[in-house]
């Protein structure tokens, strides 16, 4: 196997990791009670099909809706601009060219993306890492224990597919590249605005570097500064472009943050809901200090030694998206999904130690942890008050 090509090392691992979900999410179905979507004890096809997967198929058959609807005292009500236009287009179009339903079509776009991210990925890890440590990454990355929402219908393995290939273009330096892949990028999922802040603090970065006090001798040309100043503004373009779009089509200027909040219950008021989840777990003392330590100690993995050596681009992305998710994110049990875009740490985690048997133990105890998200998130058991908590 060591003398195999990269790609197909890289898919084999991937494909591993994909089947072992596979047999959790089908152990877990036998189990599934009744539900909201379909009868109990459901076929795999049809369990890797709910939640947010019939929110994108409503979107790929019906659309956005042209107003946003409300209830009687004038509340905007769960709606499809809270989810991401190019994933389910993509999966109509596979649909009217292949004759699949929405939901299969949804699910085959999920499932290639997600191999097409592993080989990606490991071809960004190899900017910085051995090839037999690269695929260690790889191979943390598709067990981690969110991992398995990489083969169900969500935009999740589209989106890293397409943020690993902007990431890979900019650490070559490629911007005016990257271009057109960040802007398929920003309208997969909401990682545009951490993006354009990390293309941001790079440029500022590149500038002090060319025009700083100690000048070293592989300043960046004033070319590529110009090409890099272009993806800066192209990345902020992007990151507004799905609540430019809610807008012209809706009318109302807040359409997509409206609509994103209703999931809340709440408007958005940056950084307070993770004070108000602190407070709920750890009480009115702790609870205002935890997300302080929860910075801080995010801080030291950031200046850790593996991590150094992920370079600076996959440094400035890990914080920027962190610093992202800790202004705008209401800290729930999807946040646990959310953690996925931050996979460069994959990279960091096989650096950490050579040693094998660290190695396996990390990929078995991430393997052992997909059930306990599949079986505690993917699998609905209502609540007492009602509903179940979202994956």
């Amino acid at each position: 196997m060591a003398h195999w090509p990269w790609w197909l090392q890289t898919t084999l691992v991937y494909v591993a990791a994909r089947l072992l979900s596979a047999c959790i999410f089908m152990a877990a179905a036998i189990h599934q009670g009744v539900n909201p979507w379909f009868p109990a004890a459901p076929d795999y096809w049809s369990f890797i099909t709910i939640w947010d997967g019939r929110w994108y198929a409503e979107a790929a058959d019906n659309g956005y809706p042209p107003t946003l609807p409300v209830n009687g005292q004038g509340d905007v009500q769960e709606n499809a601009w809270a989810f991401y236009a190019l994933f389910p287009f993509l999966a109509r179009g596979l649909g009217t060219v292949t004759g699949l339903g929405t939901l299969q079509s949804l699910t085959a776009v999920a499932m290639v993306s997600g191999l097409g991210a592993a080989l990606v990925v490991f071809r960004l890890f190899r900017e910085f890492a051995g090839r037999r440590t690269a695929l260690w990454g790889v191979a943390f990355f598709a067990t981690f224990p969110v991992s398995a929402i990489l083969q169900v219908p969500y935009a999740e393995p589209l989106n890293i597919l397409l943020l690993a290939a902007a990431l890979l273009l900019v650490v070559r330096r490629r911007y005016l590249a990257a271009m057109p892949v960040v802007l398929l990028m920003c309208l997969s999922r909401p990682t545009g605005v951490p993006f354009a802040a990390m293309m941001g603090f790079l440029l500022l970065h590149r500038l002090w570097l060319r025009f700083g006090p100690r000048r070293p001798e592989d300043a960046p040309p004033a070319r590529e500064l110009a090409s890099l100043a272009a993806l800066v503004l192209v990345s902020g373009l992007g990151a507004l472009a799905w609540p430019a779009i809610a807008w012209a089509t809706t009318g109302d200027p807040a359409a997509y943050t409206r609509t994103e909040t209703v999931w809340r219950g709440h408007d958005l008021v940056p950084f307070k809901p993770w004070f108000d989840t602190g407070r709920m777990l750890f009480g009115p003392v702790l609870g205002i200090m935890a997300p302080f330590v929860f910075a801080g100690l995010f801080a030291l993995l950031m200046v850790s030694r593996p991590v150094r050596a992920l370079g600076l681009e996959l440094r400035l992305w890990c914080t920027c998206y962190m610093g992202y998710l800790l202004v705008f994110l209401h800290p729930q049990t999807s946040t646990f999904r959310m953690l996925l875009p931050l996979f460069p740490l994959a990279l960091g985690a096989a650096l950490l130690s050579r040693s094998k048997a660290y190695r396996g133990t990390v990929v078995v105890m991430f393997s052992l942890l997909q059930i306990v998200w599949i079986v505690w998130l993917w699998a609905w058991a209502q609540l007492p008050g009602g509903g179940d908590y979202p994956p």
